[in-house]
Order: structure tokens, then C-alpha cells, then sequence
């Protein structure tokens, strides 16, 4: 059986956010906390994905990242080097734009080391926190398939984005 892990971004992922929809889906689904949602480290948020993901076998494990969540899997990956089954890169906030200012501490630069693992990016083309182009440059570096869905938003519950059932049929792909 695969294990959904679920990253999300700044100040987690609300009730009606479509990966509280995903861990809601099935008792395979397992969101990794934080403890600090709002003034994150990178180096405590990709140590307690670690601890999460070795709880398991790396082989039943997919990875669900939102925003800052897809740029904290980066990091994971570039210093654990683990093979997992794979991710789910949903809307990978551009932390080096010069609009993303929240108060985040170790995420820049965003890693662009190939993922030691199967992995599909899925983007908006006007998600005001990652452009398009972005969003295929970090694909094309983490060796990832792109999806673009067209005009989403960030691809959150400001966008619509709850009970998202194309989400969930994208993330079969991996497993």
C-alpha cells in the first residue's frame, strides 16, 4: 500500500484546503506537522519530514507538496538523497521572486538538483506566487513532469481548490 505524505505550506492547509480533502479521502493519507506553520526553518520542517517518511518503508512513499511545502521537499531531497516512490508538486512557491517576503528562514535558493525520485510539478499560469516559467524551470531541473491546468491561481482554497478530484486522479500517476 502507498503512504500519502502531505507537506503543506505556510500556515498549513486549512478544512477546506484540497490536501486536508486528500488526508480526508483515505486512511493512507498522513499530514507531517510543523512546529512552526507561519515563521518556518527549513532545516526543522525537511528534519521532520525525514522523521516521517523513515517511519516508513521509502518505497510506499509519496510525498504531496503545496507551495513552500514542494521547495522544503526540494531540500529534503538535495540533503537526504532518499528513494522514495514519489511527489506530488502542487504550485512550488518562487521563494527567490521579489514579491515572496514572508518571513521564512533557509528555503532560498531553491535546490535544482534532480530528484532522486519520480516527481510531477503542477502548475498555474497565473499563480501570483511562482510564474509559469518558473514552474517548468524548476520541473525541468528536479526531472519532474509539468502539468499546467491552466488559469488556477496558487491552486488553494482561495482559487477553489477543495474537494479537487483532478488532483487526485494526477497523484494515481505516481502510485
Amino acid at each position: 500500500m502507498t503512504n500519502y505524505l502531505i507537506v503543506p505550506g505556510l500556515g498549513n492547509s486549512g478544512p477546506e484546503h484540497w490536501q486536508t480533502y486528500f488526508q480526508n479521502s483515505a486512511p493512507n493519507f498522513f499530514r507531517i506537522q510543523q512546529a512552526d506553520w507561519d515563521t518556518p526553518t527549513c532545516e526543522d520542517w525537511i528534519q521532520n519530514i525525514d522523521n516521517m517518511v523513515t517511519s516508513y518503508d521509502l518505497s510506499s512513499v509519496v510525498l504531496i507538496g503545496h507551495s513552500l511545502g514542494c521547495s522544503t521537499i526540494a531540500h529534503w531531497s538535495a540533503k537526504y538523497k532518499r528513494n522514495i516512490k514519489g511527489a506530488l508538486l502542487v504550485a512550488p512557491s518562487d521563494l527567490e521572486a521579489t514579491n515572496y517576503t514572508f518571513p521564512t528562514k533557509g528555503f532560498s535558493p531553491i535546490p535544482l538538483d534532480k530528484l532522486n525520485f519520480n516527481s510531477i510539478v503542477v502548475a498555474s499560469s497565473n499563480d501570483i506566487w511562482v510564474s509559469l516559467e518558473r514552474a517548468k524551470y524548476f520541473a525541468e531541473n528536479w526531472g519532474s513532469e509539468f502539468i499546467n491546468i491552466g488559469d488556477a491561481g496558487h491552486i488553494n482554497t482561495s482559487s477553489g481548490y477543495t474537494n479537487w478530484e483532478e488532483g487526485l486522479t494526477i497523484l494515481k500517476k505516481l502510485g
